[in-house]
């Protein structure tokens, strides 16, 4: 690091448990976060501010009037840019050490399977089923940890699946595939603060996956009600029926 890194992370390095062997290992991390909305926005900016040194922004959506309630990465100007592209020029106003990717089309296949495989750290930061259980399919390929994160309306959710612990349960073993049930902000809106508070922990995940600090949320999911201010924390098991890590 040179001396204006140790001066920008200089109160995160302060921490024992940190100190200048944890902010390295950020520096030299990559991590991929898929989707640029509530919750990719806040995950992507406390990223880039910690030092995390290589994102990978991966979503397809352009920015409409409607996002900007709680998308806090885009400003007014960006209507209609591609999502990735606003969010990459707000990570390079904060913080322009930082190695930015954009992909603004669909990961899927063999694509999705070689872009995480060349991360340390995957984000799932979308709203739809479909593209959580490809992510988490691919992660368990490729043995990357996954944060997964979603909120809707009042409450919301964080989670890390981790294939390199052979009690890590996966995405499918607290969603099996049918049991899902369609919500999206556009059809049942979202408190703005919430998607910050979701995001912020998915932050908070990935930089104690990266740095070894701490006890990361594997094998739990933590549940949040913004309407009574209360925070849950439940054990999830493996499923031994699960196709993606029963094996």
């Amino acid at each position: 690091m040179n001396d204006e890194q140790l001066l920008r992370y200089s109160r995160q390095i302060m921490l024992p448990e940190m100190d200048i062997e944890g902010q390295e290992k950020l520096l030299a991390a990559r991590v991929l976060i898929v989707g640029m909305g509530g919750l990719g926005c806040p995950v992507a900016l406390y990223l880039a501010a910690a030092g995390l040194g290589q994102l990978v922004l991966v979503d397809h959506d352009r920015v409409d009037l409607s996002n900007l309630q709680r998308q806090i990465a885009h400003k007014t100007s960006a209507v209609d840019e591609f999502k990735v592209i606003s969010a990459a020029r707000s990570i390079a106003e904060l913080n322009p050490d930082i190695d930015v990717q954009t992909i603004n089309h669909q990961l899927a296949g063999v694509e999705l399977i070689e872009t995480i495989g060349r991360c340390d750290v995957v984000l799932d930061a979308t709203d739809n089923f479909e593209a959580r259980y490809a992510i988490n399919d691919a992660c368990w390929k490729c043995g990357i940890p996954l944060v997964s994160g979603a909120a809707i309306r009042w409450e919301g959710q964080v989670a890390v699946f981790d294939p390199r612990s052979e009690t890590s349960p996966c995405y499918r073993c607290l969603y099996a595939e049918g049991d899902d049930e369609a919500l999206n902000c556009a059809e049942n809106g979202v408190a703005a603060p919430l998607v910050g508070i979701i995001g912020t922990c998915q932050a908070m995940e990935t930089i104690k996956l990266i740095t070894g600090v701490g006890e990361t949320l594997t094998g739990s999911v933590l549940y949040f009600d913004g309407k009574a201010m209360e925070w849950r924390k439940l054990g999830l098991s493996k499923d031994p029926r699960c196709p993606t890590c029963r094996g």
